[in-house]
């Protein structure tokens, strides 16, 4: 199972105080719209997304078919497959993709300890 880009999306209360403080820790802004509240910031090959009031905790964040880049792979596991796989070993998923359909969507799951991990293919 190739899973992709690995990035955290952090929850912030202030988002121009977040990116100021990761600019100092040599993040640079990589996308996003912090006037919609929201910025996805990159340091070497870490990747983190600053979000303001989008969601209440901190999630693990997977981009199958994306590299740290956000440039599209040639080959990955799509995201149905990945949800078939995990619905076999028994992991319960909180959302699902929809599996009659193509291209981008999305699964959530939760770890052992309760996090929260979003699938997210965006081709």
């Amino acid at each position: 199972m190739k899973l992709g880009a690995f990035s955290v999306s952090l929850t912030v209360k202030d988002i121009h105080v977040s990116k100021s403080f990761y600019e100092d820790l040599g993040f640079q802004v990589f996308g996003g719209d912090i006037t919609q509240n929201w910025l996805i910031m990159k340091n070497e090959s870490c990747v983190i997304g600053l979000f303001q009031g989008m969601f209440e905790n901190n999630i693990l964040t997977f981009n199958p078919g994306w590299n740290q880049n956000a440039e599209n792979l040639e080959s990955f596991t799509d995201i149905r497959e990945m949800q078939k796989q995990l619905k076999d070993k028994g992991i319960q998923l909180l959302s699902e993709a929809d599996v009659t359909t193509n291209g981008p969507a999305s699964f959530t799951i939760k770890d052992p300890d309760g996090n929260l991990i979003l699938v997210d293919q965006h081709v």
